[in-house]
């Protein structure tokens, strides 16, 4: 790979490249393990990925993935009401939020990163 080649992200221990997002998604070696939510701004909040061929953790902004949903987005968080299940609060939730919060939409995003169709390095 030259140095004026794109690359959507690195891993920070083995320095394995992926070239765009879809071959990250498409990646049988990366797995989706949690959300750190910024609730000031929900598009800073970060999705956590586990490389296994390393064992490294990976932050990405949430921006780079909420392109993804198209569907309905809610202006009212509802954080701290008695509706929120608090699936925000905990990284390691990835559950949706059945709850119409501006923050579900985000969480809708995670279900589609879950669902992304991998493809096995070895075929």
């Amino acid at each position: 790979m030259g140095e004026n080649d794109k690359v959507f992200k690195q891993c920070p221990s083995c320095a394995f490249k992926w070239t765009s997002r879809n071959s990250f998604l498409a990646d049988s070696t990366l797995a989706i393990h949690g959300y750190q939510v910024d609730f000031e701004d929900l598009v800073s909040g970060l999705f956590l990925f586990t490389h296994s061929d390393c064992g490294t953790t990976m932050a990405i902004r949430a921006e780079k993935f909420t392109d993804l949903y198209s569907g309905q987005i809610f202006e009212t968080c509802c954080k701290g009401s008695a509706e929120c299940p608090q699936y925000c609060l905990l990284k390691d939730e990835l559950r949706p939020c059945p709850v119409k919060c501006e923050c579900a939409y985000v969480r809708e995003v995670l279900q589609i990163i879950k669902a992304w169709p991998k493809i096995d390095k070895a075929k």
